[in-house]
Formats: C-alpha cells, sequence, structure tokens
C-alpha cells in the first residue's frame, strides 16, 4: 500500500505502467511465501520440544511464545531463532514503508497550493499511523526476547495486532470518505433523538 502511494504521489504519470497487476500479484506472492517460509522454519524448531506438562495454551490462538512456554526441555534455540527471522521479516517492510513516506514528504512539500499539502498529507497520515501501530506491535511481541516482558504483555500485543489494528484500519480510511461520515452522523442524530423524545 506504502509502494502504491510512493508511486502514485511522486511518480503519477508513470503509476499505471508501473503498478502492473503482474506486479501486484508478484508482491503478494513474495509477502506470503517469504512469511510462510520463515513460520515454518520456527515451528520445525518448535516440533523439536518436548512437552511433558500441562497441554493448555494461556493464549488467544496458538503462538509460538505460548507452545514454548509449556514445554519442559530447553527453549532458547528457538527463541533465538524466532528473534532472528523475525526482526528481517519485521524491519524490513517496516523500514521500506518508512523510506517511501520519506519520499512521499519530500515530494509533498514541493507542492505549491495548502490545501494540497494538507489533502495529500491527511491521505497518508492514516495510513502511516496504523503501519506504526501493527509494526511496532510485532516488533516488540516477536523480535525481542519473550522473557523481557510478561505473558500479558504479550496476549495484549497480539490483541493489538491481531484485533485492534484489522478493526481500526476500515475505521481509518472510512471516516475520511465524506458520505460515510455523513452518514454516521445522521445514524447517532437519530439515535440521540430518539432517546431525547422517549
Amino acid at each position: 500500500m506504502s509502494f502504491d502511494r510512493y508511486v502514485a504521489i511522486c511518480k503519477p504519470l508513470r503509476y499505471t505502467t508501473i503498478m502492473t497487476f503482474k506486479l501486484q500479484v508478484h508482491i503478494v506472492n513474495v509477502c506470503w511465501v517469504l512469511g510462510c517460509l520463515l513460520v515454518f522454519l520456527i515451528y520445525i524448531f518448535l516440533t523439536k520440544l518436548d512437552f511433558c506438562d500441562s497441554n493448555i495454551i494461556d493464549y488467544f490462538y496458538c503462538d509460538i511464545a505460548p507452545v514454548a512456554d509449556i514445554a519442559c526441555s530447553d527453549t532458547t534455540v528457538v527463541e533465538l531463532v524466532t528473534s532472528m527471522t523475525s526482526t528481517p521479516l519485521v524491519l524490513s517492510p517496516f523500514a521500506f514503508i518508512i523510506g517511501t513516506y520519506v519520499s512521499i514528504v519530500l515530494t509533498i512539500l514541493k507542492i505549491q497550493s495548502t490545501s494540497g499539502r494538507h489533502k495529500a498529507f491527511s491521505t497518508c497520515s492514516s495510513h502511516l499511523t496504523v503501519v506504526c501501530m501493527y509494526y511496532g506491535t510485532l516488533a516488540v511481541n516477536y523480535t525481542f526476547p519473550r522473557s523481557d516482558h510478561s505473558v500479558n504483555i504479550n496476549k495484549g500485543l497480539s490483541l493489538m495486532y491481531m484485533v485492534v489494528t484489522p478493526f481500526f484500519n476500515p475505521i481509518v480510511y472510512s471516516l475520511r470518505n465524506r458520505d460515510i461520515r455523513r452518514a454516521i452522523e445522521n445514524t447517532f442524530l437519530g439515535i440521540r433523538g430518539i432517546i431525547f423524545f422517549q
């Protein structure tokens, strides 16, 4: 999405020739393949662990950290592999996104009209906010050793990137649409009117 915005703002005349369907499919495929391969590598190391205690995982879903917590063998290798694979998987896309936004900001600053600059900044700021929230929680949860934070902090961080960020994503982008904003305002005014007259 950041690359799409970069091309749209920094190279608007070449947008259709750069952002082809074929390129979009390649980008999606690379993301899926790299993500699946790295996670598969971590799970190979998880299968080498011995589990002798309870099989109940104190978590929302079956993630790496809670599975390693119920293992009775040494989990240092799993933690090391998780940190080593997660760091490039999380930080590389985040660095790329920040790089594209630096280019976008430099291009926006060249726009002469104040309203044009304001519109471009407001369009990008919502996406950048969601990206920072998502990658920030991912980085803390997967790139730092588990012993640095408790299970409850892990749960909260997981909740942030698995539920809160996807929940806020459509809200942030929808509220930018004038028609949707007007419909929400009318709905709340209608509800307030019904409550007031009862």
